[in-house]
């Protein structure tokens, strides 16, 4: 490994503890450079790697002034990408920016915003298209039911998926006829 002679002082802790380590801002940095984290994701990492408690504040303050942390950019940038490319439901969409940390307020309001422009009955649809793999129907009842259970997994509300079920049954019996 290469050591740079002259590394710029701002990467070593101002404790002097450790002058290969770098602050608690360059490591959320680094962290963020990766990927979008949320303000509790990245406090939980900081913390991981045994930063202070008042270095991990003061470089998360930094980085909310700066704009590099932000609830409701992830938030919203989540919601956007499980909906359109993996099929979400609101429900569950909610349920997964909570468990990263997001407050249910923001995670509720930026699922709002991306789900007032789709129609969740075109996406239980489409879950419901790719989950039957061109099947014009499911065989039996407890196939309709495994089927239930799924798009309920994937957080559309209960009323869409038994009424997109049930047009399906319906669809499919008036073929059969």
């Amino acid at each position: 490994m290469t050591r740079w002679p002259n590394r710029a002082a701002s990467s070593r802790t101002s404790s002097g503890l450790g002058a290969d380590k770098p602050s608690a801002y360059l490591d959320a940095l680094h962290l963020l450079s990766r990927r979008a984290y949320s303000v509790t994701e990245c406090r939980d990492r900081l913390r991981a790697r045994e930063h202070a408690d008042d270095a991990i504040d003061a470089a998360v303050e930094r980085l909310l002034e700066t704009g590099g942390l932000d609830d409701k950019r992830l938030a919203q940038s989540f919601a956007l990408t499980a909906v359109e490319t993996k099929g979400r439901g609101r429900l569950r969409v909610v349920r997964e920016l909570m468990a990263r940390g997001v407050d249910k307020e923001i995670a509720t309001e930026a699922v709002a915003e991306v789900f007032g422009e789709k129609d969740e009955r075109s996406l239980v649809a489409r879950a419901l298209q790719k989950k039957l793999r061109g099947r014009p129907r499911p065989a039996d009842s407890a196939e309709y039911a495994r089927l239930y259970q799924y798009l309920m997994r994937q957080g559309f509300t209960p009323a869409v998926v038994v009424a997109s079920l049930r047009r399906l049954r319906r669809t499919t019996d008036e073929e059969v006829e």
